[in-house]
């Protein structure tokens, strides 16, 4: 991290950023994504400026939470185009992310609203998000396991959908829901 004069930031600036990433990752898991940013200020000891100071929005600040969480996902996807057959890759990868938008509630509606957004912090999450589900889902349409007919953006939506599952009713019913659509989604 560098400030926009390219020094190195200050070592209370780098304590203000972990105290409010700690405090951002505890308010998103106990209320969501539209927690309170006044509140995670306020529990991080700092001025809502600083917290401005530091992300400038709502996204900017989810998208450092996550970061670490982003890197290992996308590192799954990697891994699974390696690793296992096409049918099991794909939903490897469809539990995955479903498993990582319910991290916090909200965050599936906050990623599918930066897909569009190239001024989003989260925009280029995305985009690799994307790149890796139509490398993933094209590999499982040669090898004849998911129809020709089903778009990346169904693969999107059943994700979505899974994760909205996972958070509101349970990780078990998100797999079912998972197991379930990628079956009919098979050739005939």
């Amino acid at each position: 991290m560098s400030t926009r004069t390219g020094r190195a930031p200050r070592a209370d600036a780098r304590r203000n950023a972990a105290r409010l990433l700690a405090a951002a990752d505890e308010a998103f898991q106990q209320i969501g994504t539209d927690a309170s940013l006044e509140a995670i200020a306020r529990e991080a000891g700092v001025a809502i400026g600083t917290l401005y100071g530091h992300f400038p929005d709502r996204r900017a600040l989810i998208a450092a939470v996550l970061r670490e969480r982003h890197d290992a996902l996308f590192a799954v996807g990697e891994r699974v185009q390696v690793d296992r057959p096409p049918a099991d890759a794909l939903a490897c990868w469809v539990r995955a992310v479903a498993e990582h938008a319910a991290t916090y509630r909200g965050l599936a509606e906050v990623i599918a609203g930066s897909r569009g957004d190239q001024a989003s912090d989260l925009h280029a999450d995305c985009v690799r998000l994307e790149s890796l589900t139509r490398r993933i889902a094209a590999r499982a349409r040669r090898s004849g396991v998911l129809r020709r007919s089903a778009t990346n953006d169904d693969l999107t939506a059943l994700m979505n959908a899974a994760a909205w599952v996972r958070v509101h009713h349970s990780p078990r019913q998100a797999d079912r829901l998972v197991a379930a659509t990628l079956a009919g989604l098979r050739p005939a």
